[in-house]
């Protein structure tokens, strides 16, 4: 059956994810992409599960703010999305404490520091398995639950390095990686037809700290490559994560939204 037609046409409405479970990987720092998809969730009235790797104390102290300043229910999971088992026991917990998971906000990477040549084997292993087989694990934990109940919106954190090769940082796995999430999104999308929508957005350079390592002078780089001459600032990430998750795109799926600056168009 087709995924039906929303019944409100009120834009409030539309946006509004009152009533709504938003599961949030990797949205355990103070200022990520992570933090902010779930932010905007619960400004819009979701109660949301966010989830940590190796930062409880970060974890646990968004959930609590998320709680006490937005008025919802939410709560912290250790989650390792690179452990199928991991991921499908949040689910499952997650659906034991909510009752329901209606968005899935695939967020959890991890970056890499080097080429092919100069990376060792492990480390190429480390962010395939993290970013792209982690995204499919997330994947699979929670569509078996949207199919069950006939709806759900599945949203991935991919990345413009899934359009474009980077430079001058050398970074193969990553560009791979994210580049599987877009086609893993459309392909997703495809598959899910019938009960769920599945899509994915596209961030530039995000100042999460995640890019600190890279020499200055790299950075001074990049950054005259953006037409806008800045790094974005998360927040200005997660009006694109609640609209994929909410009403208000019922008509989108097996998109990819970039936010970049305006890199790409270059």
């Amino acid at each position: 059956m087709p995924i039906p037609i929303p019944k409100g046409s009120n834009l409030k409405d539309l946006f509004s994810l009152k009533g709504k479970v938003v599961i949030v990987t990797g949205a355990s720092g103070p200022k990520g992409m992570g933090i902010e998809a779930a932010r905007g969730c619960a400004e819009m009235g979701a109660d949301v599960a966010v989830t940590y790797a190796s930062r409880p104390a970060g974890g646990e102290k968004n959930a609590k703010e998320l709680g006490e300043t937005y008025g919802i229910k939410s709560k912290a999971y250790k989650c390792q999305v690179n452990d199928f088992n991991s991921v499908s026991k949040l689910v499952d917990d997650v659906v034991k404490d909510f009752g329901k998971v209606d968005v899935f906000i695939a967020n959890a990477g991890a970056t890499a520091d080097s080429g092919v040549i100069d990376g060792t084997v492990e480390r190429w292993n480390e962010v395939i398995q993290t970013d792209l087989n982690g995204t499919a694990y997330c994947a699979k934990a929670v569509g078996k639950h949207f199919k069950e109940r006939g709806t759900g919106s599945f949203i991935i954190t991919a990345s413009m390095s899934g359009h474009i090769a980077n430079y001058p940082q050398e970074q193969t796995s990553y560009n791979v990686a994210k580049a599987g999430c877009i086609h893993m999104a459309r392909s997703l999308a495809n598959e899910w037809r019938d009960f769920a929508r599945v899509n994915s957005i596209s961030p530039g350079y995000i100042d999460t700290g995640l890019s600190d390592f890279v020499d200055k002078k790299i950075q001074d780089l990049w950054k005259s490559m953006i037409p806008m001459g800045r790094d974005g600032e998360a927040t200005e990430l997660k009006g694109a994560y609640v609209y994929l998750a909410s009403d208000a795109s019922s008509y989108t799926t097996g998109a990819d939204i970039i936010i970049d600056g305006g890199y790409t168009c270059r």
